[in-house]
């Protein structure tokens, strides 16, 4: 509970930051012979159109990408989102097989705390790789 109030008083310290920024932005406005609309009234376009008009700010260069490696079919690109995916997989298998009768999506849901989505992409890729089978409607067994 006090990190939920410390977090919200600190997006409230955040806001008035962003307010005491669009009041100056505004007053700069005024100062060049423009009228700005109150702050209080100012909509997103408004804001965004006195962004706009600042100096325009010089972007760097983008620093070059190294260049992707090829592989042929029998290698595989070390990433840590291969490694997590395989390993999520296995979990998602691994429960599957240890049970008897089969397991439906909100029991892999609880035991795994993935959400439906990464489930279903889940059970997908085991039912491709041959892993594992749908027994009955959304209830998945062994092999």
């Amino acid at each position: 509970m006090n990190n939920l109030k410390d977090n919200l008083m600190a997006i409230k310290k955040e806001l008035q930051r962003l307010m005491s920024k669009v009041e100056q932005l505004g007053r700069a406005l005024e100062k060049a012979g423009k009228t700005a609309i109150s702050s209080k009234t100012m909509t997103k376009k408004d804001v965004k159109k006195a962004v706009a008009k600042k100096a325009p700010v010089k972007k760097k260069a983008a620093a070059k990408k190294a260049p992707a490696r090829k592989t042929t079919s029998n290698q595989k690109v070390d990433s840590k989102e291969d490694a997590n995916a395989s390993t999520a997989i296995e979990t998602v298998v691994g429960i599957i097989q240890k049970s008897k009768n089969g397991v439906d999506v909100e029991t892999l849901i609880s035991k795994t705390g993935y959400d439906a989505k990464k489930i279903s992409n889940l059970v997908y890729k085991a039912k491709k790789r041959g892993d594992i089978k749908s027994g009955a409607k959304g209830i998945y067994v062994k092999k």
